[in-house]
Parts: C-alpha cells; sequence; structure tokens
C-alpha cells in the first residue's frame, strides 16, 4: 500500500460524502462501477453474516433507480445531511482491487433547524481502477446505530 493510494482513496471518499451533502444525488450513481454492490447494513446483520439491509443495491442502474423515486415517489420530511468521515484505511489490496474500511457519523438537519445524529457507523469499500478514476465496485456501509428514527430515504 502506498500513501498515493491512501490519498486517492481518502479523495474519493470526501468526494462521494460532500456529493450526498450537497444534495447532488443525480450524480451519486457516478462513484460507482456499472457492476457494484451498495448495502446499508445494521451491525448485528453483518457481524451474523446475516444478509438483510435497509438499502440494496446490486447495479448502478438500481442506484439510478432509488434517486428517481427519492425524487419523485417518497414521501420524507425534508432534510439536510452533513458526514464526518475518518481514520480511512487500506485494508488489502491485490487483484486491482483496493479494500478500505472508513469510519462516517451522518449528521442529519430538518427543516425546523434541529440537527441530530443520524447514523454511525463504518464504510467497507472496494474499489477499482477504471480508465485512470478509483470507482466503488462495492459499497457496505455497516451502521452501529440501533435504531433509524425515520424513513433512510438519502444515501449514507
Amino acid at each position: 500500500m502506498s500513501y498515493e493510494t491512501l490519498l486517492e482513496v481518502t479523495g474519493l471518499i470526501n468526494d462521494y460524502v460532500a456529493c450526498i451533502d450537497a444534495d447532488e444525488l443525480e450524480r451519486w450513481p457516478d462513484f460507482f462501477t456499472p457492476q457494484c454492490n451498495y448495502k446499508v447494513i445494521p451491525r448485528e446483520n453483518a457481524d451474523a453474516g446475516l444478509p438483510v439491509s435497509v438499502m440494496f443495491c446490486d447495479s448502478q442502474g438500481m442506484l439510478k433507480d432509488r434517486i428517481v423515486a427519492l425524487r419523485n415517489a417518497n414521501v420524507f420530511a425534508p432534510h439536510f445531511y452533513r458526514h464526518l468521515v475518518s481514520n480511512t484505511r487500506i485494508t488489502g489490496e491485490s487483484d486491482g482491487q483496493i479494500k478500505a474500511q472508513t469510519n462516517y457519523a451522518v449528521f442529519q438537519t430538518l427543516l425546523d433547524g434541529e440537527t441530530r445524529i443520524f447514523n454511525v457507523g463504518r464504510y467497507d469499500d472496494t474499489i477499482v481502477r477504471v480508465d485512470g478514476k478509483l470507482l466503488f465496485k462495492e459499497k457496505i456501509c455497516v451502521f452501529d446505530t440501533y435504531r433509524i428514527q425515520t424513513l433512510m430515504v438519502t444515501p449514507i
């Protein structure tokens, strides 16, 4: 693992959360390969090897559909996210794939101005280089928060 790779991965993760925080969700699928996995799963399920997650998409097309539904069909309280990410580390690198883990905390602010901790956990990422650009092949958001207090419509 090189320092340059760590910087690139950290840059990818920072750009990813900035996209979500800026509500530029139509760009969100562009961070992934066409055939990808995106999962938001409780830690207790991940630790027990149980596949049930609260959000699951297995292609870039499903990610795009998720955003179309969010914009046009879902009914939810308007809100803003602010991500804090830290301690990104490369956990493996082989066959053109980079494994990385990053801690995250997502704060949610509703239109009444109240901010609360919405979700906390870690990203377990598999990242590949496509045409010189790093993309997520798999992003598993393993959350420690035991209760989601509202509908989870926005990606973590």
